[in-house]
């Protein structure tokens, strides 16, 4: 059976701010809105992902949580994983490969660069830099994620807040 990888880089973040951590930034207003509404985009796609697995920074989880009640998922079940934050591409492939077998549809809300690097480096296709809140959507044939490396993931599409027609 097919599996499924969405690859969602956090919403838009405000600077940081005197004395604030980069690991502690929020969403934006703008930031907050784009999350729900790729939620929104998710609900009316019919995807619901066995899994969401998010970098436990404020950004991210925010981001996370607030697509998950878009698409009644259980917020409580939202997986953090301190290997996204600051991760490098190979750091984040070997999460992706990590994931356990039953997952059929995973959802991982991470950061730039190294999700836009990713989604390049298993899909060869050129994505470029990924904005604030844009979602990859690839598939695999094989039915383990171990197997997941370079050039065998298809790309089926790549969506951001701006493209959305609501």
């Amino acid at each position: 059976m097919a599996k499924k990888l969405y690859l969602l880089r956090h919403a838009r973040a405000s600077e940081k701010l005197n004395g604030e951590t980069d690991f502690d930034r929020n969403l934006t207003s703008v930031g907050l809105q784009n999350a729900t509404r790729m939620g929104i985009n998710l609900k009316n796609k019919d995807i619901h992902p066995d899994i969401i697995i998010s970098s436990p920074a404020m950004r991210a989880k925010t981001t996370a949580a607030l697509l998950a009640e878009q698409i009644k998922y259980d917020v409580k079940k939202i997986h953090l994983n301190e290997e996204i934050y600051e991760a490098s591409a190979r750091t984040l492939l070997k999460v992706i490969n990590n994931l356990k077998k039953p997952w059929q549809t995973v959802l991982l809300v991470g950061h730039n660069p190294s999700l836009s690097y990713v989604a390049e480096y298993i899909t060869n296709e050129p994505i470029g830099n990924m904005s604030t809140c844009g979602l990859v959507e690839i598939q695999f044939e094989e039915d383990t994620w171990e197997v997941v490396s370079e050039n065998n993931g298809t790309f089926n599409w790549y969506e951001y807040p701006e493209l959305l027609n609501f």
